[in-house]
């Protein structure tokens, strides 16, 4: 049996999203810039897709830009509202010390060009608290950019009341909601908001489009010219399958929300449950409570994190050590040290994250292969723990 429990680093496609992008692969091939019959079936087809996102946030259609992913959304918003704010007065910027790296490498690169950052702190839980939001922001601050659930440790952030804080100072408040959409609520209006990011490939879309909701009326430069697509705030010819696609998934991951977040947290509860209980000296990272339902982290104590992951990579299970985005690297995860973790608890943790497809079946299969995989692993560290130490005393 293989198991994937890898989807915050993606997700499956879903069969009626595939069959949908088929069709518009071979029937939608007009522009939809074109004023001709090819081009605006093809138009009405990226609208539909327009108002299926836009009921997933609570949002307008019109609000919606499409863009080419998670990434791509964070550096427009971020990108966009400095630019806008260049000849004013406001040149700072807050986020966090978890944030997704396309959301630190972006303010960090900003300010190279004169902006200046205060990366707000977060307690062993993940969590950023609202006082140290009113403590950093001032009224020079023209941005405030903070995820709503993190991708790694799946905590999910008090995301109303710190826009309230950055509203009553008159900044702007964008929210990297790549993890949350599809899996939790996250309707714009309730959160209080004026940017949210998204990303289709999350919630079993295809991979290459995303989009990026601006509240009517913030003020955006676009980062990308050429054409007067999506309403002047994103140039070039559209992805008009992925966009039907991410149309086909929005409208797909409404209708399940509920349910299917209950089932995978009901699945969630069982697999961690049952490695904490069956292999001894294991601890869960993050927010037990307040997270999206489908993750759990947990640090393997004796383990290293890559092994335990290669280990169970051949037992059939696909597991991750953090964001896919950061893979390959050998420091540890920036979201377990901004926690206050130690190097070691931080090395050793793996990152479970259950999706559509998941069945109570493979849970019992992880938790029946994880004792005896992980005491393995613990019996060669030691062993090799030993010789290591008897190498030291030989050669003093």
């Amino acid at each position: 049996m293989r198991v994937y429990l890898d989807h915050n680093a993606t997700t499956p496609v879903d069969e009626a999203v595939a069959a949908v992008m088929s069709e518009a692969l071979l029937d939608l091939f007009g522009n939809p810039s074109s004023v001709h019959s090819f081009g605006q079936a093809t138009k009405g087809a990226v609208d539909e897709a327009r108002q299926a996102v836009a009921a997933l946030l609570g949002a307008r259609p019109q609000e919606i830009v499409f863009t080419s992913g998670g990434t791509e959304s964070d550096n427009l918003a971020i990108r966009g509202v400095t630019e806008a704010q260049a000849q004013g007065k406001r040149h700072h910027i807050v986020t966090t010390a978890i944030e997704h790296e396309a959301v630190l490498h972006t303010v960090k690169a900003l300010t190279k060009r004169g902006w200046t950052a205060t990366i707000l702190p977060v307690g062993q839980t993940g969590v950023v608290e609202p006082e140290a939001l009113e403590s950093a922001i001032t009224d020079d601050t023209a941005l405030v950019s903070i995820m709503h659930a993190n991708n790694e440790i799946g905590t999910i952030q008090p995301i109303a009341r710190l826009a309230a804080i950055a509203r009553r100072s008159g900044a702007l408040f964008h929210t990297d909601a790549v993890q949350s959409v599809g899996k939790i609520r996250a309707d714009v209006t309730d959160l209080g908001i004026d940017l949210l990011s998204m990303s289709s490939h999350k919630f079993n879309g295809p991979k290459g489009v995303g989009a990026l909701w601006i509240r009517r009326g913030s003020r955006l430069v676009p980062t990308t010219t050429g054409g007067r697509q999506e309403r002047n705030r994103r140039a070039g010819t559209e992805n008009v399958p992925g966009i039907v696609g991410l149309g086909v998934a929005a409208r797909l991951a409404r209708e399940r929300l509920d349910t299917e977040g209950k089932r995978l947290a009901t699945l969630r509860d069982r697999l961690e449950m049952g490695i904490l209980n069956t292999v001894p000296r294991t601890l869960v990272n993050g927010d037990s409570t307040h997270r999206i339902p489908n993750t759990t982290n947990i640090s393997f104590d004796r383990v290293e994190a890559e092994s335990l992951l290669i280990a169970l990579d051949l037992e059939g299970i696909a597991v991750s050590t953090g964001s896919a985005c950061s893979s390959g690297t050998l420091e540890p995860s920036h979201v377990l040290r901004a926690m206050g973790l130690s190097a070691h608890r931080s090395q050793n943790a793996i990152r479970f994250s259950l999706g559509l497809g998941n069945t109570s079946d493979e849970v019992d299969r992880v938790v029946d292969v994880m004792p005896r995989v992980v005491d393995k692993l613990r019996r060669i560290s030691s062993a090799s723990s030993g010789r290591s130490r008897l190498q030291s005393v030989v050669g003093g």
